[in-house]
């Protein structure tokens, strides 16, 4: 077939991924294909606009890295991940919810004992205590979880960001015998993504801020179970209704409770309880 023009063009791509051989290859190619034409229809770029788009995207993949993952960012502030986060990991109630990853992630981070602490607090700056325990859905403890734990530090960088030899703000903790796990840290702050590449670019045409509120990143894993991955949110953040990566559940918003000074000094605790979802339920 030759001689394809707007009307037939997109029956025309169809068909060429029709020999497919693998069934959900051909799914998402038909799919991809279907979306994608009838956006072009929709919004009908002109030449100049369709090759800003293709530069947009050449900018994207040039600033990913070891460091930065610019595709993911790209994810995150269009809600893709959170979207794709809400089909893949839908809980049953009473179960924590869950939400994105982030690009910061790291495997295998430094094992440390319940107790340690992952940022030492500044001169004058009371510690946060960070405590909680990880249940299954029906209030068992589970015991020997592993809790990886991670968060940005005061200016909004992670340690991965700061090319660093070390880790800092982050370790994995495993639930004792009543299924309770804590650390030390900062208290964090709202933080702006990274916005000095295309992504940043695409928000300020938006008219958008870069900013999330302020939180920790958790991932809990336990046999048996299906792995957590989560933030908690800090209570009264300024940013918790427009997090430029959608990531903000009522569920997981928690208070910082200060507690009276001890022989320790003062000291601010944050407690959750996580509940995780036994692998053998229905998705």
């Amino acid at each position: 077939m030759r001689n394809f023009n707007e009307e037939n063009i997109t029956d025309a791509v169809l068909r060429r991924v029709t020999e497919s051989r693998d069934t959900r290859t051909r799914t998402v190619s038909e799919a991809l294909i279907r979306h994608l034409h009838a956006f072009v229809r929709e919004v009908e770029p002109s030449q100049e606009e369709w090759e800003q788009g293709i530069a947009f995207l050449t900018r994207t993949g040039h600033m990913c890295s070891q460091t930065r993952q610019e595709f993911i960012l790209l994810s995150d502030a269009l809600g893709v991940s959170m979207l794709v986060d809400a089909i893949n990991h839908r809980v049953p109630a009473g179960a924590t919810e869950t939400t994105v990853l982030g690009p910061f992630y790291v495997n295998d981070p430094p094992e440390l004992a319940n107790g340690a602490a992952i940022f030492a607090p500044a001169a004058g700056e009371a510690p946060l205590v960070v405590e909680g325990t990880v249940r299954d859905t029906c209030g068992r403890p589970l015991a020997d979880a592993c809790v990886d734990v991670w968060l940005a530090d005061e200016d909004g960088y992670y340690d991965v960001q700061r090319s660093s030899d070390h880790y800092t703000g982050r370790g994995r903790f495993r639930t004792d015998a009543d299924g309770a796990f804590s650390l030390t840290s900062t208290v964090p702050a709202s933080y702006p993504i990274p916005d000095d590449g295309p992504v940043g670019d695409m928000l300020k045409a938006q008219g958008r801020h870069p900013y999330r509120p302020a939180h920790i990143h958790f991932k809990i894993a336990a046999p048996g179970y299906r792995t957590l991955i989560t933030h908690l949110f800090l209570e009264g953040d300024p940013y918790l209704d427009s997090d430029v990566v959608f990531g903000v559940k009522d569920s997981l918003v928690e208070r910082i409770v200060p507690l009276p000074e001890s022989d320790g000094g003062a000291r601010l605790v944050l407690h959750r309880d996580f509940v995780i979802v036994d692998d053998t339920l229905p998705r």
